[in-house]
């Protein structure tokens, strides 16, 4: 059986004191065998203050997104290699703001990939469509080509250990969420696209929701067969938000 995965994106927002009061009070609930797949994906800046606080915790922190690059004049840029460095198992590749919002095509994105599976970093691959895709009936078309510009370059195999979420850029941070039967059809056919390559990464690869994810919500997607947990905006921001999903998707274990 797959495992559930609860990962907190908190975007551009934190502070250290904030920080601090958020990771304890999820650390105070939390108990090592059911909360290895707990993580925090967190901005660059506070790397080092995540890893002092949950080091040696059974929570895990990454990176919010990877340069597709491993050195040079790249300003700005944040590698894979330093994200390793600072104890990172996760980094997001392919979020729909980093898409949207600065630029990255496919091709960018696999290259990310590529990278953070080279620096021993576990990708969480995301993919989705627009409400205008949607309307258009084409949400399978651009879910293929997402996933598929990972699968033409690195194979099936470039799945095994890794992580994809399926975020509907329509629900992310606009209220609107996907009902838990249109997650599980997104998530099957990615499922289906990756077994028609290989069946068992297929079979094993863990497939996150990523739209609009709440404690109220949440127990309802996490019993679709096909997904298996969630990338979480807002509500990994509220420490009772957070454990109140971590808490749906240890119950649908």
């Amino acid at each position: 059986m797959r495992q559930k995965y609860v990962v907190g994106n908190w975007k551009l927002n934190g502070s250290l004191a904030g920080n601090e009061a958020l990771l304890r009070a999820i650390l105070g609930e939390v108990t090592p065998q059911p909360a290895r797949n707990l993580a925090v994906c967190v901005p660059a800046p506070y790397l080092a203050q995540v890893r002092a606080i949950l080091a040696g915790t059974p929570v895990g922190w990454g990176g919010q997104d990877v340069s597709r690059f491993e050195k040079g004049a790249y300003t700005g840029d944040v590698s894979a290699a330093m994200l390793a460095e600072f104890g990172c198992r996760f980094s997001i590749v392919g979020h729909s703001e980093r898409r949207t919002l600065f630029g990255d095509t496919d091709a960018v994105v696999a290259e990310k990939f590529a990278v953070a599976r080279k620096a021993g970093l576990t990708p969480i691959f995301c993919v989705g469509e627009t409400l205008e895709e949607r309307e258009r009936g084409v949400t399978e078309a651009v879910l293929a080509r997402q996933l598929d510009a990972v699968l033409a370059v690195q194979g099936a195999a470039a799945l095994d250990g890794a992580l994809v979420a399926y975020e509907p850029v329509w629900a992310i941070g606009t209220g609107r969420t996907a009902t838990a039967g249109q997650a599980q059809e997104a998530h099957a056919f990615l499922r289906g696209r990756v077994a028609g390559k290989d069946a068992g990464v297929a079979a094993a690869l863990p497939i996150l929701y990523g739209g609009s994810v709440k404690a109220a919500n949440a127990a309802e997607l996490f019993a679709m067969p096909d997904v298996d947990g969630g990338l979480i905006g807002g509500a990994s921001l509220v420490a009772e938000d957070f454990l109140a999903i971590w808490r749906a998707a240890v119950a649908a274990r």
